[in-house]
């Protein structure tokens, strides 16, 4: 390694290793295994793997909320980030430090010789050297994009988690949900916990248990849940706990990825175990920017990061669930790959108006294209391009009265681009 890489900031780094791999994803994992050999990562704590098209995000940070507040020092990989790489490594509930990243990037640089790795696979060798280094009682990964072939199931999990199977990431998963159960269940081990959330999960995920000989636990038959008007009652593997919050985090949905988590913390609790109190104080403390995010103020700015059709279904509930406004207004933006005109259908019965948004880099879709799909969906409420989030985000804040909704949404890059 040169000079120049040591003294390479943050940026520098993540400039340099978007460019070490001439496609953007390539599943595999004989690249990673070999650079991750060469590093000599070793874990002893027990490590929790979260796969699925939706609910990763809010699992994990669920999963680490709990662990930490019954005072174990937790290392969490999410991805990707809203604002901040920093975001997408955790340790004891702080993002990484700059330095630590680049000190991190600069380990696999040095393993990986003339080994071709993509952004996120260097992104997640180095979150893994990292984790390495520190004295953890527990691992939580969210999986980036299916399980079998993704970066993070290099390393072994004492107990996966999946949350849910949706359609999404077609040209590298499968186009059913067969295909794609298939693979998010490729994070299951033998003999250990498989946790699936899925109220109706393929047969494909089933077979997978099976076929591999993982403990699967099953929602609606070992463990779940129940509401109770203001409170609810979660049941699982370690015996019922009533009386329970709603959590901090927002929408119906987050009872059952609360639930997988407290079956993931059941499934480790001889290893691991959590006092009734810190679950309450997590419940009570978690928070996800991005996912159904309220913002202060009025009229009320909702954020969500909802882009695959079954994710743009769980806001348009939320936003059914979120009390009248005369109007509802989109802020919309996608990536040009992801499935638009299902986006647009699930939620368009709830907006009166759009404001469309043209998204930076070469996957980002442009306004004129999303105006397009609303053109042959039919929808016929009144529209706007823009060319950015900030612009389309200025425009809707001048046509909002003060108890209307403005909704952002469809990428994380969206929501990004609101925060400006």
């Amino acid at each position: 390694m040169t000079g120049g890489a040591a003294r390479r900031s943050l940026a520098g780094w993540l400039e340099y290793i978007e460019r070490q791999h001439p496609q953007a994803i390539a599943l595999g994992l004989e690249r990673v295994f070999e650079v991750f050999s060469r590093l000599q990562i070793r874990f002893s704590c027990p490590i929790l793997a979260v796969g699925g098209t939706n609910g990763k995000g809010s699992t994990c940070a669920l999963l680490e909320a709990i662990l930490s507040s019954a005072g174990y020092r937790t290392g969490l990989y999410t991805s990707p980030h809203l604002l901040r790489y920093n975001e997408r490594v955790r340790i004891a509930g702080r993002e990484a430090d700059e330095n630590a990243l680049c000190e991190a990037f600069a380990a696999v640089e040095r393993a990986r010789g003339s080994v071709p790795l993509t952004y996120f696979e260097f992104g997640t060798l180095a979150a893994f050297y990292l984790f390495s280094r520190e004295d953890l009682d527990a691992l939580i990964l969210e999986v980036g994009l299916g399980g079998r072939l993704d970066a993070v199931n290099v390393l072994d999990a004492d107990c996966a988690v999946l949350t849910s199977v949706g359609i999404d990431h077609t040209e590298y998963l499968g186009s059913t949900r067969e295909a794609i159960g298939r693979e998010k269940a490729g994070i299951f081990r033998s003999a250990m916990p498989a946790v699936v959330a899925d109220p109706s999960p393929p047969a494909s995920v089933l077979e997978e248990a099976r076929r591999k000989g993982a403990r699967l636990l099953l929602i609606g038959r070992d463990f779940g849940y129940q509401a109770q008007g203001t409170q609810w009652a979660y049941w699982g593997p370690a015996g019922k706990r009533s009386g329970l919050a709603h959590p901090a985090l927002r929408g119906a949905v987050q009872l059952r990825n609360a639930s997988a988590a407290f079956a993931a913390v059941d499934t480790l609790r001889d290893r691991l175990p959590v006092a009734m109190q810190d679950l309450r104080r997590a419940l009570a403390e978690t928070v996800l920017p991005g996912r159904f995010q309220v913002l202060p103020g009025r009229p009320q700015v909702v954020l969500d990061v909802a882009h695959n059709p079954e994710a743009a279904a769980v806001l348009a509930a939320n936003l059914g669930d979120s009390g009248f406004s005369p109007e509802t207004i989109a802020v919309f933006g996608m990536l040009k790959d992801k499935d638009v005109a299902g986006v647009v259908r699930a939620v368009a019965p709830r907006i009166t108006r759009w404001h469309l948004a043209s998204l930076p880099g070469p996957r980002g879709a442009d306004a004129r294209f999303l105006s397009s799909i609303l053109l042959e969906l039919k929808i016929q409420t009144p529209t706007a391009e823009h060319e950015s989030v900030a612009m389309a985000l200025a425009a809707a804040k001048i046509e909002a009265a003060e108890n209307d909704k403005i909704v952002v949404f469809g990428s994380f890059l969206t929501v990004a681009g609101a925060y400006g």
